[in-house]
């Protein structure tokens, strides 16, 4: 398991574009027959992925985590981003199709994924913070979660949001967790831009085309920078961090935040003018 350590905001602005990739962004993930786990110091994060093929493939603990078993102390979602799958915890078993969600609750010893079809695997990702109560394992369908529409054509910030891990729906303890679907001639996400300083949030951006990129904004609203980025790449917006980004088609991204608030609409605004 990778460690990925937090950066002072005052250093943040002195880094170069690759030192920005290398501290923020997290390619490669999604490797056949594997785990593939990353442990960011901000919040006790954990972002990985899984990609069963003809075989189980287990949710083994990393010895950094200092556990007997991965979720010893932790809570779990999981989205599944490929063919039609299965998680086995502790022994039930939750069927996964596309854009479907479950969310494993502290104490539960076993996680196995399997794929139903090794030709088209399910492709399993993985957003973990620690936990310090138990909730139930939850599985929410897609097909079956209402979406809320923001944005407007005209600015090209067209979107369809989808909450799947959060308070009134599935409880947790500070995983809040769900989708967002640009529509075909929008390029925004996450507009107005903001902040929020009681938590972190990571950023998967799915849904590109091998030539589509994002570019994404980050930083203190006074030192915003860019990064680009390309299919299946997460980025990590610290707490004070703006997170917004345009890309070259419109995309999806799967967001998932950990912190001592779960209130959704607790943000802080930042000038859309300054990005740019």
């Amino acid at each position: 398991m990778d460690q990925i350590l937090a950066t002072h905001s005052s250093d943040y602005g002195r880094m170069t574009a690759r030192k920005l990739r290398e501290r923020f962004v997290i390619a490669r993930m999604f490797q056949p027959g594997r785990v593939v786990l990353h442990h960011w110091e901000v919040d006790r994060t954990v972002v990985g992925s899984a990609v069963p093929g003809r075989g189980r493939l287990a949710l083994v603990v990393p010895p950094g985590l200092k556990a007997d078993y991965f979720n010893e102390r932790r809570e779990l979602g999981i989205v599944n981003l490929g063919g039609p799958g299965a998680v086995e915890v502790d022994g039930r078993r939750y069927v996964l199709q596309l854009h479907d969600c479950l969310y494993v609750g502290r104490g539960k010893r076993r996680v196995v994924f399997t794929s139903d079809r090794p030709s088209q695997p399910a492709q399993f990702y993985l957003l973990s913070h620690p936990a310090h109560a138990k909730h139930p394992t939850r599985r929410v369908r897609f097909a079956k979660t209402a979406g809320k529409s923001l944005g407007n054509a005209a600015e090209q910030t067209e979107r369809t949001l989808y909450k799947f891990i959060h308070p009134g729906a599935v409880k947790s303890c500070q995983l809040v967790m769900g989708l967002t679907i640009i529509a075909p001639g929008s390029r925004w996400n996450s507009m107005p831009p903001h902040t929020h300083l009681r938590r972190s949030e990571v950023y998967l951006y799915f849904g590109l085309p091998p030539r589509g990129k994002v570019t994404h904004f980050m930083g203190r609203p006074d030192c915003i920078r860019k990064v680009p980025l390309r299919n299946r790449e997460a980025v990590l917006a610290p707490p004070w961090s703006v997170h917004c980004g345009v890309g070259t088609t419109n995309y999806a991204f799967i967001w998932a935040m950990g912190g001592e608030n779960q209130e959704f609409a607790d943000m802080d605004p930042v000038d859309a003018k300054l990005i740019r």
